[in-house]
This record gives structure tokens, C-alpha cells and sequence, in this order.
């Protein structure tokens, strides 16, 4: 087995720290051998991405927009072998790996259309008499070198959701992935280097936490663009005080239920968002509050199709549910189930573990302040409360310490109404669940689950800088 190389300045290079390990989640079979870059190959990526810059910026719209297509096709071009190679770093059942592989085509695909639309706007100038014979105009700027930390549970969509953007605005990237999911990016890496782009456009380094520190606090980053816990990312703000920082971060979504629902869609729905991938995102579903006179009928149902899950090797065809990330998330899983259990919860199915794979869960009977409800479990565990009153439902999910993405299955449009002007969220989803998301929507948070919005063009927008000319035409 060959050790993977890490990308700097357009060549494919042997790092020089040291040799990861990356391990199936699953099996702890071996997977790759991943070379991690050094310090001074980490300042090497900083210096290529500088120099890149100084094309990056003065390329042509169409040769950015075929750039990014090119990366678009190289994925497509090699589907499978980027699905698997997500399903063995991360544990990610292939068939859902498949369909991360089609996102992140979509992503690229978005960004070459985006980069034909960088728009300014222009402004008269003749509103007082000091203004006349004048013309300003507002044009956007690419703001220089970005940083990229990325997370392990979408480790080819979420990536291209920094590079794409820092492609498609004509800047250049370091990228740091996870250090369990470092193949996705390396691949896409492969990718890059089909598209023509100047050398040293995007870097792609595997490293420590001790060797990522310049991508937060060297003066050359223009912008850090950071997807993770709220822990991490909160302190990388603190750190990087004369930088803009685009956080996105946890959540612990809630999802409403009202009697007049689809129930056959709401179940459904309710299923696949809560379970799928084990949990691990940021927008699955954690809790569901279902109105009384339908949460028997509901909870039934919602358990019956979770017990039919298949739950084992992600390689297979037929799982639904992979394993957790590391053994030590399912410990804290099951930790936080079991306290539940304890002071008063009933768990309807799951709460069983075997090393990384925690099989699905759905508590009921929970209180607000438990860790299942009130932290971000990023497991496949869902809590079920029962409510009278919608606008008391609308409150609970409101109580968050955290506020990514809510649904509501409703037909009420006074009820809808209502949820969207009081739930402070990134984004309500009416009669969808929380996790729903398609790539070229603004998509974010407010409160501890971030500060900004991703979505090809809303990134774009944060990676450029907006700067006024006015022309005195006497």
C-alpha cells in the first residue's frame, strides 16, 4: 500500500511529519496510509497560495466556469471510486456515499454557473448637486488566500463547499480535511489538478493541530472558512480576531408534528433524517414533537420503520445505518442514553451498542434539560415529546442553546406563519424536516450553531470584498 501524498503548489508531494493510519470505522481494517504535512511544508502551501493569487485574481470568467466543470467531470468520471473511498474513511453506507458523490458534482456544477454572475451594481451619483456629472459603481473583489478546515461527516460535499466557492470567486485555498477523512479530499485534489488552474490555486494538506496553526493566525489568510464543533470553532474566532471567520457549526434540530400533518411523509421523513449516516449531522433530526392527538399512531409507526433498518457494514448494498466516527462518540452516545434511561426516559428501541456501531435509538418520556434534548447528541438517537399547544412546541424548539435549521409538518399557513417568525433559526423547513437541504441555498445558523451561510453564491459573497469607484466625468 502506497502513502498518499498531500497537494502543494500544483505537485503531488510525501509529507514530511509523519505517516496516519486511516482506519475503517467499521472494522478497523486499513484503509490508506496518509502522509501529514510539516511546518515547513505548511508555509510552502502558504507561499504557493500567495503567489497563485496574483493569477487567480485576474482570470477570465469563462475559464474559471470551465475550470470548475472540468472538476465536475473528473468526479463523475470516477463516481464509484470516490463513493467507496467515502464509505471505508467514513463509514458512510455506500448507497448514501453515492449520493454525497452527486452532491458534490452539483456543487461544482453550481459554482461554474456562479462565477459568470460575480454582479456589482451601480449607484446615481446626481441626488444632491455635489453628485452631478458623476457615476459610482460597487464591483466585487476576491479577498486573497483562504483557509479550509473541514469536518469527517461530509468530507467531499462539505469541502467542495469551501473550494468551489474560493474557486468560482477567483482566490486561492489551503485546505486542511479531517484526519479520519483525508481521502475524500486528496481525490478531489485529483480533480483540481485536471482543470487548469495556475499551480498552487488549492493545497491540500493532512496535518496536525499544531501544524494548522497558520491557517488561523498567519497574516496572509484573508478569510478561514471552518465547518465543526462549536467548541473548536468559537475558539478559532477568538484566535483569528483580524480575520473574517465563516462558522458553521452543531445544532440539535427540532422538527414539530401537528395533528393535521402528513403523517405517511412526516414518519418517513422522520426516519431518514434522524438515522441516516448514524446521526452525524448537523441538521439530523434530534427532536420530535408530535401534538397529542396523533403522537401514539405516530410513535408507532416511526419505530416500526426504524426497527426495519439494516444496520452493519457500510460497504454493503443493503445497510442503511453505518457505524459512528470512533468508538469513543458511541461511548458518549450511550453515556448520555443511559443517564437519560435513569432519570426517567423510555427507550421505544435501540439503545444497544457493539464497539462503533450504536444501533438506532427513539426515547421517549425525556425532560428538556437532559443531554439527549438540550446538547447536540450527533448520534442516531431521537427524542419524541408529546405537546398540546402548538405555540408551546414552537417555544421548546425555539429553546436551544443552538439554531441551524427547524421543520413544521403542518397545512395551517397561520401556523406556519407563526413557527417561521419565532423560531430563530438559519432555516424553517415547512412540512420537511430540519435536514433537508439542497446545495445552492443559503445555509447556516444563528446562536452557538455559527455566523454565516454557505451555499455557492452566499460564500462567494464572503470570499469577496465589495469596493466603490466614482468618476467625475467634468
Amino acid at each position: 500500500m502506497s502513502v498518499k501524498k498531500i497537494l502543494i503548489n500544483g505537485q503531488w508531494v510525501e509529507g514530511e511529519e509523519r505517516v496516519v493510519d486511516v482506519r475503517s470505522p467499521y472494522n478497523g481494517e486499513l484503509v490508506a496510509e496518509v502522509s501529514h504535512a510539516s511546518s515547513a511544508q505548511m508555509e510552502a502551501a502558504f507561499e504557493a497560495a500567495e503567489s497563485a493569487f496574483k493569477n487567480t485574481k485576474e482570470l477570465p470568467s469563462h475559464a474559471v466556469s470551465d475550470a470548475l466543470l472540468k472538476i465536475r467531470d473528473y468526479i463523475q468520471e470516477n463516481a464509484e471510486t470516490f463513493a467507496r473511498a467515502l464509505a471505508k474513511e467514513a463509514g458512510k453506507p455506500i448507497r448514501s456515499a453515492r449520493g454525497e458523490v452527486g452532491r458534490a458534482m452539483h456543487t461544482f456544477e453550481i459554482a461554474a454557473g456562479e462565477s459568470m454572475r460575480l454582479y456589482g451594481e451601480t449607484f446615481p451619483a446626481d441626488q444632491k448637486p455635489w453628485g452631478e456629472n458623476r457615476f459610482a459603481m460597487v464591483e466585487r473583489f476576491p479577498l486573497g488566500v483562504i483557509s479550509a478546515i473541514t469536518p469527517f461527516n461530509f468530507p467531499l460535499n462539505l469541502v467542495a463547499h469551501k473550494i468551489a466557492p474560493a474557486i468560482a470567486s477567483k482566490n486561492s485555498c489551503v485546505q486542511r480535511p479531517a484526519t479520519q477523512t483525508p481521502l475524500s479530499s486528496l481525490l478531489i485534489g485529483e480533480a483540481i489538478m485536471s482543470a487548469d488552474l495556475p499551480p498552487g490555486s488549492v493545497n491540500v494538506l493532512p496535518c496536525s493541530t499544531d501544524v494548522a496553526t497558520p491557517m488561523v493566525e498567519d497574516p496572509r489568510v484573508q478569510l478561514l472558512s471552518f465547518t465543526g464543533s462549536g467548541t473548536v470553532g468559537w475558539n478559532l474566532k477568538k484566535r483569528a480576531f483580524k480575520i473574517p471567520v465563516c462558522l458553521e457549526l452543531g445544532g440539535n434540530a427540532g422538527v414539530i408534528i401537528h395533528s393535521d400533518a402528513n403523517l405517511d411523509n412526516a414518519i418517513t421523513a422522520c426516519a431518514n433524517a434522524g438515522f441516516l449516516y448514524a446521526g452525524q449531522s448537523c441538521i439530523s433530526v434530534q427532536r420530535i414533537f408530535v401534538h397529542e392527538d396523533v403522537a401514539d399512531d405516530f410513535t408507532h409507526r416511526l419505530v416500526d420503520k426504524v426497527k426495519a433498518f439494516v444496520v452493519g457494514d457500510p460497504l454493503s448494498e443493503e445497510t442503511d445505518i453505518g457505524p459512528m466516527i470512533v468508538e469513543s462518540e458511541a461511548i458518549r452516545a450511550k453515556e448520555w442514553i443511559d443517564e437519560a434511561a435513569a432519570t426517567g426516559a423510555e427507550i421505544l428501541t435501540g439503545g444497544d451498542r457493539d464497539g462503533t456501531v450504536l444501533q438506532p435509538t427513539i426515547l421517549t418520556n425525556t425532560k428538556p434539560e437532559m443531554k439527549v434534548n438540550c446538547q447536540e447528541i450527533f448520534a442516531p438517537v431521537v427524542t419524541i415529546v408529546r405537546y398540546s399547544d402548538f405555540e408551546d412546541a414552537v417555544r421548546q424548539v425555539d429553546d436551544s442553546d443552538y439554531g441551524l435549521q427547524a421543520g413544521i409538518f403542518t397545512q395551517d399557513v397561520n401556523r406556519i406563519r407563526h413557527a417561521y417568525k419565532n423560531i430563530r433559526v438559519g432555516g424553517l423547513m415547512v412540512n420537511e424536516v430540519p435536514t433537508w437541504r439542497i446545495d445552492h441555498m443559503p445555509y447556516g445558523g444563528v446562536k452557538e450553531s455559527g455566523n454565516t451561510r454557505e451555499g455557492i453564491r452566499f460564500a462567494m459573497e464572503s470570499m469577496t470584498e465589495e469596493k466603490l469607484m466614482v468618476i467625475n466625468f467634468k
